[in-house]
């Protein structure tokens, strides 16, 4: 333990240095998302060494780890009093980490069932651009004091502060899974989904892609037994739910379909927009995986008409959406706020 206070220590006194050299500092982890949006300039920090469980509660559904820790760590860790992250971050085969789940946001194939990510963060230990060690929120489901800087973070891309460690909410893994598929079309898979969704069967990820729409059931055996008696459809691999979740199925790979990748969130029942390409559709229709050929701004243009945002993910620059002009002065304070000499992760984002 002695030994990850000392690294808190010196990544603490590193940003602090720079701070008063007004030196521009790199945020990362182990780097498995260094993909997505522009290389920030300056000198490395790195918290991939600052791992390891602080304190786990799985009476209380609640677990605290350092930001180094690996993904796939804790969710061995969880599974021994068989719980999991209800939001279910990419894992990117081993190489994610919790702070970095949480610097990007992303959530995985339950997240319309099971929360987002930011609904489970429920603390943060972390370092300002002044080097200044500050926590947020606490290791409790009801925490009002204060502002809810902890979900501000999340999303922010190191761009805020050094996340340090991470309280979350955990749940139970469910009793009994199985996957359903059928062939069927994307937009006949779409109302398919959107219907499906008023419904109360135990349907826990959906995802269409290649004429073929797949659910997962979650639950007891009861329940599952009457829901695949309703449903219908044809028994399907469960493997699915982690491929989608690590994007490793070949819809994302580049060297096997083309073309530049976007991820475009939306209203769950909005219509496809007009662009070419292929597309997979999981989150009950609300994300929606793009692979085209087609313009950075026709695409954008497209996405914003049907209240859309989209994220260039294979992209190292240009790949988040220009905010408008209200939002971007609302962007500038809070950046101002946390880091005011601008050295965590410049132009990681705008």
């Amino acid at each position: 333990m002695s030994g990850a206070l000392d690294l808190a220590d010196r990544l603490q006194h590193a940003v602090q240095e720079a701070y008063a050299a007004e030196r521009p500092l790199r945020i990362a982890g182990s780097g498995s998302k260094r993909f997505l949006g522009s290389s920030p300039a300056g000198e490395l920090l790195s918290t991939a060494q600052h791992v390891g469980v602080i304190d786990y509660r799985p009476e209380e559904l609640v677990v605290t780890a350092r930001a180094g820790t690996a993904l796939k760590d804790l969710a061995r860790i969880l599974a021994e009093q068989r719980q999991m992250l209800p939001f279910e971050p990419p894992e990117y085969l081993g190489g994610g980490t919790l702070g970095g789940a949480v610097a990007a946001g992303f959530s995985g194939p339950g997240r319309p069932w099971y929360g987002a990510l930011r609904d489970a963060v429920l603390g943060i230990e972390m370092l300002n651009g002044y080097g200044q060690r500050l926590r947020f929120g606490g290791q409790v489901m009801k925490n009002v004091a204060g502002y809810d800087v902890s979900r501000l973070l999340c999303g922010s891309f190191g761009t805020l502060g050094v996340i340090l460690g991470v309280s979350v909410r955990t749940r139970p893994q469910p009793e009994h899974e199985c996957t359903l598929t059928f062939e069927m079309e994307r937009q006949a898979a779409l109302d398919r989904v959107v219907e499906l969704g008023r419904s109360a069967l135990p349907i826990s990820a959906t995802c269409q892609v290649d004429g073929r729409l797949s659910l997962r059931l979650s639950g007891s055996t009861p329940d599952l037994d009457d829901a695949v008696r309703t449903l219908g459809g044809e028994p399907g691999d469960s493997a699915l739910w982690n491929a989608v979740r690590d994007h490793s199925v070949s819809h994302f790979d580049a060297s096997e379909s083309g073309g530049s990748l976007w991820r475009i969130s939306v209203p769950f029942a909005a219509p496809y927009p007009p662009l070419d390409g292929t597309w997979l559709t999981e989150w009950a229709g609300a994300l929606r995986w793009l692979r085209t050929t087609e313009a950075t701004t026709r695409v954008r243009e497209a996405v914003r008409s049907i209240d859309g945002y989209a994220i260039r993910f294979d992209s190292e620059a240009d790949a988040f959406m220009p905010l408008d002009a209200h939002l971007l002065r609302y962007h500038q304070r809070i950046k101002t706020a946390f880091d005011p000499k601008g050295i965590l992760n410049p132009g990681r984002m705008y």
